[in-house]
């Protein structure tokens, strides 16, 4: 340690002041989970338009339900979806559970990024066991409000989908209100735009409902 550092650290306990850790990507994650201490169960509605920007042209519409119950199990579940689409639904998994992206996932930080003018902490995820598809994935954090604001996968392909999300208050909770992504991949270019209905919070339901 140079006699530079040397000095902060001795001048910091000297004014009774600790230096702060280096925060980790666990830290970021629980901060995560921990936006809505008291939140232990929601549902609600999710209606998504997808507009294909390329032949066929397609523009699916889809309704489901989205379900959280602490600790880590989070799910939208569609009514129905297009055999073409089904990867689709994988993507709202992972941007509404931030517990679960270390069990498969190896999560980095990946230092500082400049997000819509402000300031956001990014982690980056790769798989534990390597996607000859998937190369990583990168999770953009607010890190006052700690919430997740923009998520991008990119692909051994080199396609890449980005969805962006915005909040509100659902009584004194910070939910998910909608969300845009744009999908660009081989073959396939398209827009998809989702709503939330109102919240049902800490309400039961059974666990059946998290099993794909």
């Amino acid at each position: 340690m140079s006699r530079f550092l040397v000095s902060i650290v001795l001048l910091a306990f000297a004014l009774g002041v600790a230096p702060a850790p280096s925060a980790t990507p666990a830290d970021v994650i629980q901060k995560m989970v921990d936006r809505n201490p008291s939140l232990q169960t929601f549902r609600s509605r999710v209606h998504v338009n997808v507009r294909m920007l390329n032949f066929p042209f397609l523009a699916p519409k889809l309704d489901g339900t989205s379900y959280f119950k602490r600790p880590d199990n989070y799910v939208v579940d569609f009514d129905r979806m297009p055999g073409y689409a089904k990867g689709f639904s994988k993507l709202f998994d992972d941007v509404g559970d931030p517990s679960s992206w270390g069990k498969d996932q190896n999560v980095v930080l990946d230092g500082r990024a400049s997000l819509n003018g402000r300031t956001a902490i990014v982690l980056r995820l790769t798989k534990k066991i390597p996607s000859s598809i998937l190369a990583y994935t990168l999770a953009f954090v607010d890190p006052k409000t700690y919430d997740l604001e923009q998520m991008e996968w990119h692909y051994t392909s080199g396609g890449t989908i980005v969805m962006t999300q915005t909040y509100r208050l659902q009584g004194t909770f910070a939910v998910i209100s909608s969300q845009h992504a744009t999908i660009d991949i081989p073959h396939i270019h398209a827009v998809a735009d989702s709503t939330y209905g109102p919240y049902e919070t800490n309400v039961a339901f059974a666990d059946a409902v998290f099993v794909k």
